[in-house]
């Protein structure tokens, strides 16, 4: 669509779609402009003056970035958001469920912190619950995982599940209320489709009518669907997304597949489980560290 810019983020921008990336689209003339977050997106389109779109993906950490905002009135008419956002909870249950199935034990759930800040600890009660799994919700930094591990350990010798807050200093039990109303003000839930994983119900956030000023989707049109080839033959992507297989499991891991030139959403970014393990290692890796200091 002529004159029409396309926010991202540096992620987003290498992944492959069914035509190429953002970035061959650019390449080929696309007016495509990499961006920190929606803020950005904002200034940029105030002074650009016409039509643009913001790419939103993410989990409700990045989703509250952008109902905010929006319900708040500050977003101007000419700036849409095409919103690929989902919802935690849904995957998660995916992925315990891929564990049964495959008969891969599951000792326990170290929940996500910045997601938990947002919707709040008490958000993954029903895991010890409904599951009977150890449930900690964890920070990012070495000693946050260190101690979450210990958490889970004595939960497990306990023979007691729980939900317990390693991050308290962050994350509160209830979470942010006040934004995370905005989300349900301004999105609601809608089944939605995941790459290589399927359709998960009231997974996705859609706009509210109220908000459609906003929609990309609805203002162009556009439906996104799956697709029939949208993996490559023996990708793993999804089933190391669900946690049943390692990216050494993944017949392109570091051959056709690599950080440089990423195939799926655990490649392209720098989060991504392949990514991670591409750049600093896992497995024999993490064997050959513990040699070294004696462990094993």
């Amino acid at each position: 669509m002529e004159g029409i810019r396309v926010y991202a983020y540096g992620d987003v921008y290498k992944l492959p779609g069914t035509k190429g990336s953002l970035a061959t689209a650019k390449a080929r003339g696309g007016n495509v402009k990499v961006v920190y977050g929606f803020l950005d997106a904002i200034k940029d389109a105030k002074e650009y003056g016409k039509e643009s779109v913001f790419f939103g993906v993410g989990f409700e950490t990045t989703v509250v970035t952008v109902a905010s905002p929006i319900y708040d009135g500050k977003v101007p008419k000419n700036l849409k958001v095409l919103s690929v956002y989902r919802l935690t909870a849904p995957g998660l249950d995916k992925a315990i469920e891929a564990h049964k199935d495959k008969g891969i034990p599951l000792d326990g759930i170290i929940a996500p912190g910045h997601v938990s800040s947002v919707i709040g600890a008490n958000a993954w009660r029903y895991l010890p619950e409904k599951y009977g799994l150890p449930t900690v919700v964890a920070g990012f930094e070495p000693y946050d995982v260190i101690l979450a591990v210990v958490m889970l350990l004595r939960q497990m010798l306990e023979g007691k599940p729980r939900l317990e807050n390693e991050y308290s200093r962050v994350v509160r039990p209830e979470g942010n209320v006040y934004a995370w109303r905005k989300v349900l003000e301004v999105f609601e839930p809608i089944d939605a489709y995941w790459r290589g994983i399927g359709v998960l119900p009231k997974s996705g956030l859609k706009f509210k009518d109220a908000y459609a000023t906003w929609d990309a989707a609805r203002e162009y049109g556009i439906e996104i669907k799956p697709t029939p080839k949208e993996l490559p033959p023996g990708c793993k992507c999804a089933e190391i997304n669900l946690g049943i297989a390692v990216p050494t499991d993944c017949p392109h891991f570091k051959t056709r597949c690599t950080p440089s030139n990423p195939i799926g959403a655990c490649m392209v970014s720098d989060e991504g489980t392949c990514a991670i393990w591409a750049k600093f290692g896992g497995g024999g890796f993490l064997e050959d560290l513990a040699k070294e200091a004696g462990i094993l």
